[in-house]
């Protein structure tokens, strides 16, 4: 077929080459073959790759760009099934039992749905979904006037009414609720606040778990008055997931934030508690246990550890490996690391501002100019990844270990993604044996401490 006209360079006559930036766009997206599986950005970047090149290449930029389509097509058609959705992640483990979810095998998890920032609309938003993906039914504890606005400003209303009509939700009217900046002990007062409520539910028997992204101090305060401490363990610790080199395999920490100030017992009790955890929710056989201090040795640390390490190193039922420096926490030698709740939530807030400054470190080192912006395009959702994988809220919350029920505490800006994901780390609490074997714990504890 003779060439088209158009195609034709006016001086000589001859065919066009495309320019030099074609070319190497055309080169670079072959030999990253790795990048082409950012699918989700690779239309649009061709696009913007053939308007950055129209202002050099003149007439050949449509072609280029019909090019530089046709391949991002072709990768699309043949990587997209590899591309993660985060909601499946969540249906890995036992993604086989949710295909067929009956009435019966479901769970009743109650949520305090006043809970977080932007609590109640991400909230039921994220219940809505996770009646969908997982074996739970939720009474949603909230203010009434607070739900009915928000339904429709969201266009949660037919989801809402399908959801009541099939007897997976159920929505339980409140009094005021407690405040991200109320006082703990406000629990006391507001007497049918969301999160007493929620708590009454569980002890009730009416919900097998409880879910809250609210204040935590108020949260942990209503889980004691309401649910009370188990026998034997002296103080409820918060145990966090934090991500590790090792794509499958996270690490408890605890406590983060409930306990400033600890004993050397209490460290002991949290290396029980963590343990137990480790093994029913994340099925680690034998989780390692590591204490969170400045040095390796033995003799290092201040005094908290240095007494802390003999009560862990004889305690026969944890598997007890040493000290953890910092720099170890998220190496994937340690299934559970203990420290005091100071210690544990600064390392807590430290991990969560990591992946907001990598992600601007890497946007301010990539290339500049034209072939900058379109590495950027093709890596942007590889980048977004990485932030979400090292961003705490992305793994919904935390157990609140040591009180007498299953009590999941969320992190304050959850939003529909991390309340799914809280949910089904609920369910797996309530649904794999933790309170048992948390009671025969504090039995254990109970016996130790009256012989002694």
């Amino acid at each position: 077929m003779p060439p088209k006209e158009s195609d034709l360079d006016p001086r000589s006559g001859r065919r066009a080459k495309p320019s030099r930036a074609i070319r190497r766009l055309v080169i670079w997206y072959r030999r990253n073959a790795a990048v082409t599986t950012i699918v989700g950005t690779a239309t649009s970047s061709a696009s913007t790759a053939a308007s950055a090149a129209g202002s050099v290449a003149g007439t050949m930029a449509s072609a280029a760009g019909s090019v530089a389509g046709s391949m991002a097509s072709t990768a699309g058609s043949v990587l997209n099934p590899l591309v993660i959705d985060p909601l499946r992640r969540l249906q890995q483990s036992g993604g086989e039992e949710l295909a067929a979810i009956s009435r019966g095998e479901r769970l009743w998890v109650a949520v305090d749905g006043m809970g977080g920032d932007h609590a109640p609309g991400p909230i039921l938003e994220g219940c809505l979904r996770a009646v969908q993906i997982l074996p739970v039914r939720i009474r949603f504890v909230a203010e009434a006037a607070a739900v009915e606005a928000v339904v429709p400003k969201l266009g949660l209303g037919e989801l809402l009414r399908e959801a009541i009509q099939r007897g997976l939700i159920e929505l339980v009217p409140s009094g005021p609720s407690v405040g991200m900046d109320d006082e703990a002990t406000v629990v006391r007062r507001k007497r049918d606040a969301s999160i007493n409520l929620a708590m009454d539910l569980v002890k009730r028997g009416e919900a097998t778990a409880v879910y809250s992204a609210g204040n935590s101090g108020a949260v942990m305060a209503s889980a004691i008055f309401r649910l009370g401490r188990l026998k034997g363990i002296d103080r409820p610790a918060i145990g966090a997931l934090f991500p590790t080199k090792d794509p499958s395999q996270q690490v408890l920490v605890l406590d983060v934030g409930a306990n400033m100030d600890c004993k050397p017992g209490y460290l002991h009790q949290f290396a029980l508690l963590g343990s137990i955890y480790s093994r029913d929710v994340l099925g680690v056989p034998r989780p390692i246990v590591g204490l969170l201090n400045i040095g390796e040795e033995e003799c290092k640390g201040n005094e908290l550890t240095l007494k802390a390490f003999p009560l862990l190193a004889a305690e026969p039922r944890i598997s007890f490996k040493g000290n953890c420096e910092g720099r170890d926490v998220l190496s994937g030698n340690f299934d559970v690391v203990v420290c005091d709740g100071y210690t544990g939530n600064v390392l807590l807030k430290f991990l969560e501002s990591v992946g907001s400054v990598l992600l601007d470190v890497l946007r301010a080192e990539l290339p500049r100019g034209r072939r900058g912006k379109v590495g950027s395009a093709f890596l942007r959702s590889n980048l977004i990844r990485i932030k979400k994988r090292l961003d705490h809220a992305e793994h919904g919350g935390a157990l609140l270990l040591g009180v007498n029920g299953v009590c999941v505490i969320g992190h304050g800006s959850s939003k529909a993604l991390s309340v799914v994901s809280a949910l089904r780390l609920a369910h797996l609490a309530a649904s794999h044996g933790v309170m048992d074997d948390l009671h025969r714990l504090s039995a254990q504890e109970d016996t130790v401490t009256a012989c002694g």
